[in-house]
């Protein structure tokens, strides 16, 4: 494992506008990936590439810095305009992150990976998990502005709902399975409704108990992403497939939003007598789940959100903390290793898988000098 070494800025940025000029969607991570260990390589730092594609870079294990590989789909000209600003897929969301942590990781030598697959099953994320014991601390990477410490992050459960029904005439009244799926979203939506069940009453209540807007983070929110239908091949039956997405607050667990959308799929025809109106007969459809991924809130005093506002004040700027309503890699760490971590990188995350998605490089650079900052006062 190396000692650290020099990076200037003008080097840092030439491997960032380097990774931004190489695609790399999901599954076609490899040419950045080599990039990136190219640099840890003229660095004279110990790194391979791992068999799922993950950039591993080991040194002192005080913390980790990582942050991912692949973006989403898109093209975007890759160019540095009058105003210093790099325009790029993945400038953002999350190379921009990436870039820094390599080069803080460097100068500080402390260890490092680029992961892959983020943007879909963070298979990179899970592998590693998998593949080594946990560090002493981790800074995730995505984007959270300079001076921002994201300390949470919601949950995800992702899930295909399929249904069959006997063709018939369209005049016919009795449902097909194109509506039982329509019907049984629509029950969900109305499930977590957030004036309903999703938040605890209290939480919903300002301080004069009047009703309180309820903040996005502390909502259950419900997302249909893809929907087929319509008649099989033979003619006989009508299928519907529907691909659903819950993203889980902390106060709620994976296993009870699942319960909750499973309930959904029975009868109401018990109702007016009294019994429990999800009670009888399961309707046409069921539901197969994917691997949850749990909630994450980090507690704001732990070390690595210390060494971050510290660090941040250092480059004279005011720490905010920060709870995103997406999900992360982070939520995975958490769930698997027990040490304090964080999320941390350049840019604007409204610029997240956007069409006009660019990054500061001012802002890249101060990044990379509060990275350097938090490694060296984890590591003291």
């Amino acid at each position: 494992m190396s000692a650290t070494a020099t990076v200037s800025d003008d080097e840092a940025r030439e491997l960032l506008v380097d990774l931004v000029s190489i695609p790399s969607p999901t599954g076609e991570e490899a040419a950045a990936a080599q990039r990136l260990a190219d640099f840890f390589e003229a660095h004279d730092r110990e790194v391979w590439i791992d068999e799922v594609g993950n950039v591993r870079a080991p040194a002192d294990d005080a913390v980790l810095l990582t942050s991912h590989i692949d973006t989403v789909p898109g093209e975007i000209p890759v160019e540095v305009d009058d105003d210093d600003q790099l325009w790029g897929r993945g400038s953002v969301d999350a190379t921009g992150p990436l870039a820094a942590m390599a080069a803080a990781a460097v100068r500080a030598g402390v260890s490092f990976v680029g992961v892959v697959g983020e943007e879909t099953d963070s298979r990179g994320a899970r592998h590693l998990i998998a593949d080594r014991d946990a560090p002493e601390a981790v800074v995730n990477g995505e984007p959270s502005g300079w001076d921002g410490i994201t300390l949470g992050y919601r949950g995800f459960l992702a899930g295909t709902y399929l249904a069959t029904s006997e063709s018939g005439h369209t005049s016919r009244p009795e449902p097909n399975a194109i509506q039982d799926a329509i019907r049984w979203w629509s029950r969900v939506e109305d499930a977590f409704d957030p004036d309903e069940s999703s938040v605890a009453p209290e939480a919903q209540r300002d301080e004069d108990g009047e009703t309180a807007e309820i903040p996005v983070f502390e909502q259950v929110t419900t997302k249909p992403v893809s929907v087929e239908g319509g008649f099989t091949a033979d003619g006989l039956s009508v299928e519907a497939t529907m691909d659903v997405q819950l993203r889980i607050p902390p106060n709620r667990t994976a296993e009870g939003i699942r319960e909750i959308a499973e309930s959904e799929l029975y009868g109401r025809s018990n109702t007016s007598s009294g019994q429990d109106p999800r009670d009888g007969e399961l309707e046409t459809g069921t539901v197969t789940w994917e691997e949850p991924t749990p909630p994450v809130m980090e507690n704001p005093r732990n070390e690595v959100a210390r060494a971050f506002r510290a660090a941040i004040r250092g480059e004279e700027g005011d720490p905010r903390l920060l709870r995103k309503t997406g999900t992360s890699d982070m939520n995975l760490y958490a769930q698997a290793w027990d040490c304090p971590m964080a999320t941390y990188g350049p840019g604007d995350s409204d610029l997240d898988h956007a069409p006009n998605e660019h990054l500061d490089l001012g802002e890249f650079e101060r990044s990379i000098a509060v990275l350097e900052r938090v490694a060296n006062r984890l590591q003291a």
